[in-house]
């Protein structure tokens, strides 16, 4: 069986941001990165939510994603009832990405845009898909992979925890080996340097620890925008008789009745494992690093049961999308410097809520700029509390999709008179 050998965790504001919203918890064989946001200190709290959860303990029983899952939902309810019940939390929320190490294989949950990799003989791939806005672009054929990098918008997340009451976890299986290295990143890194330097770096580095360091070094070399976050650990091959009298590394996490119900949903059914167990699974990444492993094995993101996935083009880019400092000047510029983009501004609507969790109808757009100055007003209150919609369509109606202000008025008038049913 698996176990790993050597745990390294690295951590830095970078070189724009005063403070630090990434949160990371690391005791084999659970692993998670957090990386928050909010404005103000929202992020931090969110993100300490997430790993604060993490160390209470993963449940018993169920496969290792059916665990990761029942974790990130529990975190995912303290951050969203939180920043409801706290008006100096309203709207944050944060990313996370975790692994399980089992015996011979690792389990793998993402929400948003931090990443999770696999270093096996020197090649690096990618085992997590990105909720963001340039990945669906990517995935349409609107943008290519070099043009992603570069795209000033590519921190705007379509999934974090915190925005719903339940959230959407997507999980994979991988089988490991001895030697293979797994990381965790923080965006902070992979938009500073691409996958190529990263894999590098592994390839040079004397340890992992070396590793880690060189990493955070040129994503501050290369402007350091962003929190800047690395965990790695390796898989080591251990005789499973000299763990029978080692301390167990995790514990229960103490669920009413009510929530291992709910926990139980999302991730039902076994875990599709890419090889048999022991199998020698060759890894050989795209030429540009954009499949996941799973995908070259077959498999597929587990989708939870019942959930309706919104067209790309309706999914929300927004409420608790992150904007690096990069798509806040373009932002700036764009819309705020010229007379053009204040009538623009004008113009447009979006829904969300307000801190007592109620529709509301804004005018402007969906951002907030730094100094937590916002790049909208309130329009029209509603007096619909968001609790009350639906959980199948109110992904669809709180996605701060821009809107003029007919629609926008025709459907909030809808949802206070009940003409919108899940």
């Amino acid at each position: 069986m698996l176990r790993a050998a050597e745990t390294v965790v690295r951590t830095d504001p970078g070189r724009q941001r005063s403070g630090n919203e990434d949160a990371t918890y690391a005791r084999s064989p659970v692993f998670a990165l957090a990386d928050g946001m909010g404005g103000a200190q929202s992020g931090e709290v969110a993100s300490a939510i997430v790993a604060d959860t993490f160390a209470q303990g993963v449940p018993d029983g169920g496969t290792a994603e059916e665990r990761l899952v029942a974790v990130i939902q529990k975190a995912n309810r303290e951050i969203h009832d939180r920043q409801l019940a706290e008006h100096e939390h309203a709207g944050m929320g944060t990313t996370v990405t975790a692994a399980y190490l089992d015996e011979d294989a690792v389990a793998v949950a993402n929400v948003g845009d931090s990443r999770a990799y696999l270093f096996r003989d020197g090649e690096l791939v990618r085992l997590t898909t990105d909720h963001s806005l340039v990945e669906e672009l990517v995935r349409k054929g609107t943008l290519t992979e070099e043009e992603a990098f570069e795209h000033p918008q590519r921190s705007i997340i379509t999934r974090a925890l915190g925005a719903e009451h339940e959230v959407q976890v997507d999980t994979w299986s991988y089988p490991l080996r001895a030697g293979d290295v797994v990381m965790l990143c923080s965006d902070g890194l992979t938009d500073m340097i691409t996958e190529r330097e990263v894999q590098q770096v592994l390839v040079q580095a004397s340890s992992l620890g070396a590793a880690a360091d060189q990493l955070i070094d040129a994503a501050n070399a290369a402007g350091g925008r962003d929190n800047i976050t690395v965990v790695l650990f390796r898989a080591e091959e251990v005789d499973a008789l000299a763990l029978l009298d080692q301390p167990t590394e995790v514990h229960p996490i103490e669920f009413d009745e009510d929530e291992q119900q709910q926990d139980a949903g999302p991730a039902s059914g076994s875990v599709a494992k890419a090889a048999a167990a022991g199998a020698d699974v060759p890894v050989v990444p795209p030429p540009a690093f954009r499949a996941p492993m799973a995908r070259l094995q077959g498999l597929r993101p587990r989708v939870p049961a019942g959930w309706t996935q919104p067209a790309a083009e309706e999914r929300a880019f927004g409420r608790t999308g992150k904007l690096v400092a990069g798509l806040v000047a373009t932002l700036v510029v764009v819309f705020l410097v010229g007379a053009g983009g204040y009538i623009a501004s004008r113009q447009l609507y979006f829904l969300g809520t307000n801190g007592q969790g109620t529709v509301v109808v804004y005018r402007g757009f969906p951002y907030v700029l730094p100094f937590g100055i916002p790049m909208y007003e309130t329009f029209y209150v509603s007096g619909v509390p968001a609790s009350t919609i639906a959980p199948t369509v109110r992904g669809n109606v709180l996605n701060h999709a821009m809107r003029d202000q007919t629609s926008a008025i025709k459907l909030v008038n809808s949802l206070e008179l009940g003409k919108i049913q899940g």
